[in-house]
This record gives structure tokens, C-alpha cells and sequence, in this order.
């Protein structure tokens, strides 16, 4: 932390300013992200950080902070580190695929899962439907045993469908890692892709984001920061999930790599409702839909998003009812605020090298921050009351 930061950090604590008041009054984005996250950091909380932070076509902020790797040796952390994102790829890639088939008619998000595989038929499952899945609310637990993953691939897929139910449909809000691979397994069959290839032919190879994938390439795994040890091996570019790892690395609840400024193109095309440049992965109704807040027990949830749930405390309070985001368990967090034109990325390997470390609330302070500075800027823009725009005549 440098001697400024420290010091403003050591006046802030005197006076009793908070972070925001303290930093906002100097107008200094970058100086209250650099304070929040070398506090975690000296708190054990992680090791380093990647955040990037847009307002429309604009890169307001791109950084990294402290070290990528602590052991077997200390190596700082660079800007373009490829970052295991964990539950990011049930967003970015699986539901996002799925909205895809959706509006080119593949689907009903209202027909049961069931009507399209049939092997999920059984024990009470008959009539969940595809929005379910996506909202989390579809009955399902929320991890399988890993027992369940003995054998080939395959074998743990079949023993998937033949899960029983775990509540009533629609009854509950109960965050769950198999629904998102029952999504998964359906694009597969559908499509007869896998969830990495038809992700990367229709969302990341159009808009050109060369650096997002599942089972990374070796050029990418060696800029890959380290999670926790596996038979005696970091996981640099393998996938953290044990359960994703099981299935080959690609899944549709985990397995996607990235790094911030890949994700960046995906924000803007989502900031964009759909569209970046002349490319277009949603159209603006099925943007709508995903995006959109539907009520769950206990919160709001989007198609593959949070937006305010239990799972919300990455998220900026400042932030407009119109965002949408999600978190990580590897350490990782994205929001997007469409009323604000505003993204807000947020890596980290929090759990290098012991597994520790906490980040959610890190992420939503920073988000925070990055709301407060855009509603700033605005207002900062405005006319002030009583007057008018000069006229052009």
C-alpha cells in the first residue's frame, strides 16, 4: 500500500470519515479502489486483484494489484491474468446460450426441461421448466455427491437426470449448481455442441473475445493465476469446481477461464442491450427478458443473474434497480448497471494458496464506490435547476 493510500486511510480513521466520503470528496475513483483492496489484501483476504471498471465505451479504470502468485513464488499480478471464473460461466455462458436457442425458437423457457430430455423424466421432475432452472427455483439440490462422478462422463450425466426432486418447483429460491448443468447438458443434446463449443462459435468468437474459454490453451494457462493444490499440483488453468473438473473441464455451472478485458467486451455488448457494434448476440426483447427482475422467494433474480438475493452482497448499493450480476465462488464478481452505463469487474484467486480469503464484500464496496463516482460525473453534467440549455439559434 503506498504511503499516500496509507495516509489517507490513517486520516480517514482520526476524523471518522467513511472510504467513500473520505475519497469522494477529492473526486478519486482510483485512489478509493486502491485503498479498498490493499486493505483486504493486508487483511489475508486474497492475494491480488484485477478490477475493471467502464461507464459506456469508456475504460474508467484497469488495474491489478498485488500477487498473482504466493507460492512457490512471488509473482505480481498483471492486468491480463486469466482468472478460473467459477460461477460466472452459468451467466455468461450457459444462460446466455440457452436465451440464444430461446429467441431463435429452439425453446419455450415455459416447456418442461423433460419434453426435451426425456431421461430427466423421473422422481418428480416432469414438469420443471426451463425459467426455473435459469431463476434457481426448480426443485433441484443444489450439489450432487461427488460420488455421483465416479466412472466416465456420461455415467455421472445419467446419474444427474436421475436425481430426485428436493422441494416443490417454484416453492423455493435455492441456489443450485445442478440446474446449470441439466442447462448444459441440454444445449449439448440440442445443439450437439458442448457447452464450450457453442459458446465460443455464438457468444465469444463473434464478438472477438480470443481469451475466454473452458480448458484453456497452454498459452493461456501460463498466465493463469493459481487457485489451491490438487494431488500435489496448483490448478493453474484447471478448473477449480471439483465436480466441472470430474466432467473435463467444461460444465454448464463452472469451467469458464477469462481475463478482465476480455469480459469488458461482453459487458459493453450487454450494456448495449444485446448488440456490440454491429454484432449482435441478443435481440433487445430476449435482453430484456434475461435481464429483467423476476421474483423469486426471498429476492429478485434475473435469467442467470442475480439481481437482489441472498447472493447480493457483491453487488453496489448504489447501483440502479436495473443491474445485474454475478459472483464467483473462486473469487471472482461482475455487475453490469444498464441505467448507468456502467460495468464493474472484479477478479481475484482468493482462495491461493490456503484456500481462505474473502472478496464478496470487497467486490460490492468497490461497486459501490464505482456507482457513487458514475451518479457523480452525471450530475456533474446536468444543468443546474432554473436553467436552460443555451440555444443554437
Amino acid at each position: 500500500m503506498s504511503f499516500a493510500v496509507r495516509f489517507l486511510l490513517f486520516i480517514g480513521q482520526i476524523l471518522g470519515f467513511t472510504i467513500s466520503t473520505l475519497v469522494f470528496a477529492q473526486d478519486e475513483l482510483a485512489t478509493t479502489i486502491e485503498l479498498l483492496v490493499d486493505q483486504a489484501i493486508d487483511q489475508g483476504q486474497l492475494p491480488g486483484a484485477v478490477v475493471m471498471i467502464g461507464h459506456g465505451d469508456d475504460v474508467v479504470l484497469n488495474k491489478a494489484y498485488g500477487f498473482c502468485t504466493m507460492k512457490p513464488e512471488l509473482i505480481p499480478m498483471t492486468v491480463d491474468t486469466v482468472f478460473d471464473l467459477a460461477s460466472l460461466t452459468k451467466p455468461i455462458a450457459t444462460a446466455t446460450s440457452v436465451m440464444i436457442l430461446a429467441q431463435r425458437g429452439a425453446v419455450d423457457l415455459q416447456e418442461p426441461v423433460a419434453k426435451h430430455l426425456p431421461a430427466f423424466a423421473n422422481h418428480g421432475k416432469e414438469l420443471i421448466t426451463f425459467e426455473q432452472l435459469l431463476l434457481h427455483t426448480g426443485g433441484l439440490i443444489p450439489d450432487n455427491p461427488m460420488s455421483d462422478y465416479d466412472g466416465t462422463p456420461k455415467e455421472s450425466i445419467d446419474r444427474l437426470m436421475n436425481l430426485d426432486l428436493n422441494y416443490s418447483p417454484g416453492t423455493k429460491f435455492r441456489y443450485s449448481d445442478v440446474g446449470f448443468q441439466i442447462l448444459g447438458e441440454w444445449v449439448r443434446v440440442k445443439t450437439g455442441r458442448g457447452i464450450d463449443v457453442f459458446s465460443h462459435d455464438e457468444i465469444f468468437g463473434p464478438l472477438g473475445m480470443k481469451e475466454t474459454m473452458f480448458t484453456p490453451s497452454e498459452s493461456l494457462r501460463a498466465r493463469s493465476a493459481p487457485t489451491e493444490m490438487r494431488d500435489g499440483r496448483w490448478m493453474l488453468g484447471d478448473v477449480h469446481d471439483p465436480r466441472a473438473f470430474a466432467l473435463g473441464g467444461v460444465a454448464g455451472h463452472a469451467g469458464l477461464f477469462s481475463t478482465a478485458s476480455d469480459l469488458a467486451i461482453y459487458c459493453r455488448m450487454m450494456l448495449g442491450q444485446g448488440t456490440l457494434a454491429d454484432r449482435s448476440v441478443l435481440d433487445r426483447v430476449t435482453w430484456q427478458r434475461m435481464t429483467s427482475g423476476h421474483e423469486v422467494p426471498g429476492g429478485i433474480r434475473g435469467l442467470g443473474w442475480d439481481k437482489q438475493s441472498g447472493f447480493s452482497s457483491n453487488r453496489g448499493k448504489s447501483m440502479t434497480d436495473s443491474a445485474f450480476g454475478h459472483g464467483g465462488f473462486t473469487g471472482t464478481a461482475l455487475w453490469i448497471d444498464p441505467d448507468l452505463q456502467l460495468y464493474v469487474i472484479f477478479l481475484s484467486n482468493r482462495l491461493h494458496p490456503s484456500g481462505q480469503g474473502s472478496v464478496n464484500k470487497l467486490a460490492g464496496e468497490i461497486g459501490n464506490a464505482a456507482a457513487l463516482w458514475v451518479q457523480q460525473q452525471d450530475s456533474a453534467t446536468q444543468p443546474a435547476p432554473g436553467t436552460t440549455e443555451p440555444s443554437n439559434n
